[in-house]
């Protein structure tokens, strides 16, 4: 008979799953001031080279770590090569169109979708997932929401660009959570079912004369580094995503759009209004109460007699 794991082994890796979230989510905080740098390149050819450069990077990882023969096996599953072949579709259109936010000032737009995005993950764990969440944890959605609200109304005009980034990667961190593939051969799988159509982007623009990898020395090394500005952050999420509550998860993400609304405000000087003030106290307070909910329930379980 198999051996559940035990309490201590869990809180291992839920704690590595929580550092694992902090460090996902605080690259792709920073990621604006990359594509802020790369902004001479357009939206999509920033994107078809952080597929093109990532594939080496992964590949590389995948056979320092012993796991290429779990890649080979991944396209002998076609539920799983079915599964990620959504998954690339959804983490590809979002990150064209972040990138295409933040290279034309439009960072405040991407950080709302990804402050909306940890409620579609909160109610997407409770809805698919049957996740239970305490009256605390409803609370911080509804304070949350309330918050974003406020924001939505002030950027009506750029709200498709939110709720697309929201949708999107909301239903990406699910459909990964339940795809049966570990994160690195999952994430190689789907940059090499994107590969062909960045090749034949970049191959096209080559073809026209255009500067698909930048004009300067120092733009194109920037470039040539998106491989690794890509994936080391999704690594980050997918191993994060197998190892906590997708609620939990969906909570963390605050960490992300926090640190680009600060971008956005103290670094590229985009507008700071009342709503982003009553939103950015709403978001954090509501984090705070879904943080202290989970713990109260965690003390509670631990006084309970077995």
């Amino acid at each position: 008979m198999n051996a559940r794991p035990g309490p201590a082994k869990q809180s291992d890796e839920a704690r590595r799953g929580l550092w694992f979230g902090v460090g996902a989510y605080g690259l792709w905080g920073i990621l604006p001031i990359y594509f802020k740098a790369i902004a001479g390149v357009g939206a999509i050819d920033i994107v078809a080279n952080r597929v093109l450069w990532s594939v080496p990077f992964l590949l590389v990882l995948l056979y320092a770590f012993g796991q290429s023969r779990e890649l080979r096996a991944v396209f002998r599953r076609p539920r799983t090569l079915g599964f990620l072949a959504v998954t690339a579709l959804l983490i590809g259109t979002n990150w064209l169109l972040f990138v295409y936010a933040v290279t034309v000032g439009h960072i405040l737009a991407g950080s709302l979708g990804y402050y909306l995005s940890p409620l579609a993950n909160v109610l997407l764990g409770r809805i698919i997932l049957k996740e239970p969440l305490g009256r605390l944890q409803w609370a911080a959605v509804a304070l949350a929401a309330a918050g974003i609200s406020g924001l939505a109304f002030q950027a009506a005009s750029q709200l498709w660009i939110s709720l697309t980034l929201a949708v999107t990667f909301a239903t990406y961190g699910l459909l990964r959570k339940l795809a049966p593939v570990e994160a690195t051969s999952g994430l190689t799988v789907e940059t090499l079912l994107l590969l062909p159509l960045a090749l034949a982007w970049l191959g096209f623009g080559l073809a026209a004369g255009e500067p698909v990898l930048g004009t300067g020395a120092f733009e194109i090394a920037l470039v040539l580094l998106a491989g690794v500005a890509t994936s080391v952050p999704l690594l980050l999420f997918t191993g994060a995503a197998r190892r906590l509550r997708y609620s939990t998860l969906g909570m963390l993400q605050f960490i992300a759009p926090t640190l680009q609304f600060l971008c956005a405000v103290l670094l590229y000087g985009e507008a700071f209004t009342l709503w982003h003030a009553v939103a950015f106290a709403s978001i954090w307070l509501a984090l705070g109460l879904y943080v202290y909910g989970l713990a109260r329930r965690a003390r509670i379980a631990v006084t309970l007699p077995e």
